[in-house]
């Protein structure tokens, strides 16, 4: 059976007003502000930050031992956060002083050995800059999309709302990524600037084709809306499937092991195409329905 069907199209549209396919997607990214003004408030940052943002010392252990008895283990060091890699373990810390740190690392020698041990630091200094690092990558990339979108539309509101629901993806991803207890890494910021592209392509492909053709508009939207839902819900079968078997193949295959950042990228993709789909095909669409199809069509009744 076809989901993405013209009948199930046409019972979208009767079943969402107007105001409705707008509303929806403002509220939800309200709420998202929300939960990372919250965070933000709580722990002085919209998102934690992993240890390459935030500097401290990363410690892989050859050992059988469960999360839960590490971090009971190593409860009086400011350990943030326990992964598993097959049989090993790594535990990040967070930036302590030299005498904490000869301290942790003596504690690790008795207890495990030290042929057992791998360790790597990232300073504090250096970790600030990546923050400034990552921020400016993704204001660099806002600001070059802003700027082809212009180029291409020359048009304020279809232009703005491209832009704003790109935006609006991010903001939900990261929200998410709050919730579920994910860190900013290289990773999951890669896969941050990857929405913006996914945004684009499905905002650009609904516009373009109502701005560009000639017709009636709602034929076209309905047409974009079936060739960009076809396109996600490919991508999202992907990363489902990504998702799985970076957490659980391990359980079925002795000789993988749960590829963490793999599945965080997962993750946030997910998150961040999900939110994308609402924004475009229904904010995006909305606010081409109230404000640019009016206007564009009597422009060419006129003509």
């Amino acid at each position: 059976m076809d989901l993405i069907d013209d009948a199930h199209i046409d019972a979208y549209f009767e079943k969402f007003t107007l105001r409705q396919t707008i509303m929806i997607p403002l509220v939800v990214f309200a709420v998202s502000l929300l939960i990372l003004a919250g965070t933000t408030l709580s722990i002085g940052a919209p998102v934690k930050l992993g240890m390459e943002f935030l500097g401290g010392s990363a410690i892989t252990i050859d050992t059988g031992d469960s999360i839960e008895s590490l971090q009971q283990a190593f409860s009086d060091y400011p350990l943030h956060n326990v992964r598993e890699h097959g049989n090993r373990r790594l535990l990040q810390f967070e930036p302590m002083s030299q005498e904490e740190q000869s301290e942790l690392v003596n504690f690790m020698v008795e207890n495990y050995g030290a042929e057992k041990i791998e360790m790597r630091q990232v300073g504090e200094v250096f970790g600030k800059s990546q923050q400034i690092r990552a921020l400016q990558a993704l204001v660099i990339a806002f600001v070059l999309m802003a700027v082809v979108v212009f180029l291409i539309f020359r048009k304020i509101i279809p232009a703005i709302t491209v832009i704003f629901a790109g935006f609006a993806d991010i903001i939900f991803a990261t929200a998410m990524m709050n919730v579920f207890g994910l860190t900013l890494t290289f990773g999951t910021l890669a896969a941050l600037l990857m929405l913006i592209g996914y945004a684009v392509d499905t905002n650009l492909l609904l516009t373009n084709r109502v701005l560009k053709r000639r017709g009636d508009p709602m034929r076209h939207i309905k047409g974009a809306m079936k060739t960009g839902l076809m396109m996600t819900s490919t991508t999202l079968a992907a990363l489902l499937v990504l998702f799985v078997i970076s957490t659980v193949s391990y359980l079925a295959v002795s000789n993988f092991t749960r590829i963490d950042i793999v599945r965080d990228i997962a993750v946030v993709l997910i998150f961040g195409l999900l939110a994308d789909m609402m924004n475009t095909w229904m904010l995006n669409t909305g606010m081409l329905r109230r404000y640019v199809i009016p206007t564009l069509s009597g422009r060419r009744r006129s003509s």
